[in-house]
């Protein structure tokens, strides 16, 4: 099972999208983390980082508790335009898509190093 697979039947992103905003998250989470624009998961493991975010990054890589980040963190690090134009394309509005994104950025990259690293290929 691949890290995008455990987030689909989550109940928070459920209630937070509704059933169709739930059925295109595996796809809008492919693109921020996957093999789309950004880069991969260790090219958003970089600029959360580069951002500010480091000790957040630590915590989810990590055995302990996952830092939390906010929506606001989500647009900064991925870019206005770039929240926008994943809004547009799946049909979420920007103010969801971020929420959920800085829901599960965290999951993501916890899911993705449960021995406490990134794999390379992330």
């Amino acid at each position: 099972m691949g890290i995008l697979d455990s987030l689909e039947n989550s109940p928070a992103l459920k209630s937070a999208l509704g059933q169709l905003g739930a059925a295109v998250l595996p796809a809008v989470l492919g693109e921020v983390m996957g093999t789309g624009s950004q880069g991969g998961l260790n090219a958003i493991v970089a600029k959360l980082e580069q951002a500010g975010l480091g000790e957040q990054v630590k915590s989810w890589i990590g055995t302990g508790q996952n830092l939390p980040i906010t929506a606001d963190q989500v647009r900064q690090v991925l870019g206005n335009e770039t929240v926008r134009q994943l809004a547009a394309k799946y049909n979420i509005p920007v103010d969801q898509i971020s929420e959920v994104l800085a829901h599960q950025i965290p999951v993501a990259v916890d899911h993705a190093s449960p021995d406490g690293k990134l794999p390379h290929s992330a």
